[in-house]
């Protein structure tokens, strides 16, 4: 899923690399587009980009974006929005700049979720999809802040997330994936209350806006958080 890469810097002797990469690890990356597709990414990302309501002149930023599967959808369903996608992970983030080749209006960036380059209030929205999971309650309560900080007041964040382990095959695989470190101890991102009550300490209005059941990614939440005016 997008926003795989787990964003959270480590040790370099705890695993090869300061963050999960997009596909679990680089061997699997070739493979990483046609597994999402089977599981049923589009579906998810078009509900996340429905609730986003997308305007012409806007700037949207991706947190863990992963081969930019959502970003460029985002770009293709909304020509006249600028898009930037963000991932700690260089490979996907090659993947995804030569699917974006001939688009204008969308790049690419290497970025940690709870320490973006950007600047302050620079964007209308942030979108994040399947990627809360992988932190750890540090990265999580930074990386809201983050979000807080470069949205432009009345901005919102539109974030999508599992509602934990135990649902469909990727509560299977998250599972599997926990034992090695790579998830957080709640890879659903916590109860409701807990995401609400993360996303509202960083100062962000916001609302479960819709939990969802798919046949192969289990049940999923949506959220929108919108900074104060």
């Amino acid at each position: 899923m997008e926003g795989m890469a787990k964003n959270h810097p480590t040790t370099a002797s705890a695993r090869p690399h300061d963050y999960l990469p997009a596909a679990g690890r680089d061997a699997f990356l070739p493979f990483y587009d046609r597994l999402t597709a089977l599981l049923g990414a589009a579906e998810l990302h078009r509900t996340l980009l429905a609730q986003a309501d997308l305007a012409d002149g806007q700037r949207v930023l991706e947190i863990g974006c992963g081969t930019g599967n959502l970003t460029l959808r985002a770009k293709r369903a909304h020509p006249a929005v600028e898009l930037v996608g963000s991932d700690p992970d260089p490979l996907a983030l090659a993947v995804a700049e030569r699917k974006a080749a001939g688009l204008d209006g969308i790049r690419f960036e290497r970025g940690y979720s709870q320490r973006l380059p950007y600047p302050d209030a620079g964007f209308d929205r942030v979108l994040s999809a399947l990627m809360l999971h992988h932190l750890d309650d540090e990265a999580k309560t930074e990386t809201a802040a983050e979000v807080r900080r470069v949205l432009r007041p009345g901005g919102s964040l539109h974030l999508v997330d599992f509602s934990g382990t135990g649902h469909g095959l990727h509560g299977h695989l998250a599972a599997r994936m926990m034992k090695s470190g790579h998830f957080s101890e709640e890879p659903g991102g916590g109860s409701d209350d807990d995401t609400l009550r993360l996303l509202g300490a960083a100062g962000l209005d916001s609302a479960l806006v819709a939990t969802r059941r798919h046949r192969l990614l289990g049940q999923v939440r949506y959220y929108r958080a919108v900074r104060p005016t």
